[in-house]
């Protein structure tokens, strides 16, 4: 029993490292959306960010 709560303790830290990893990736490419939206943003002109509805 002992070889199966070793097997099973280093399943667990190969999930923790992959969880761990994929939330960095995942944070890394919600700022990257972010900088990117708003630099999409600041380049708009007024006239076109806004449009008059007459």
């Amino acid at each position: 029993m002992n070889r199966q709560t070793a097997a099973d303790d280093e399943k667990r830290a190969r999930l923790a490292a992959a969880l761990r990893e994929n939330l960095k990736r995942r944070k890394a490419q919600a700022r990257a959306r972010r900088a990117e939206e708003a630099t999409v943003q600041d380049e708009t002109p007024q006239a076109q960010a806004e449009p008059n509805r007459s």
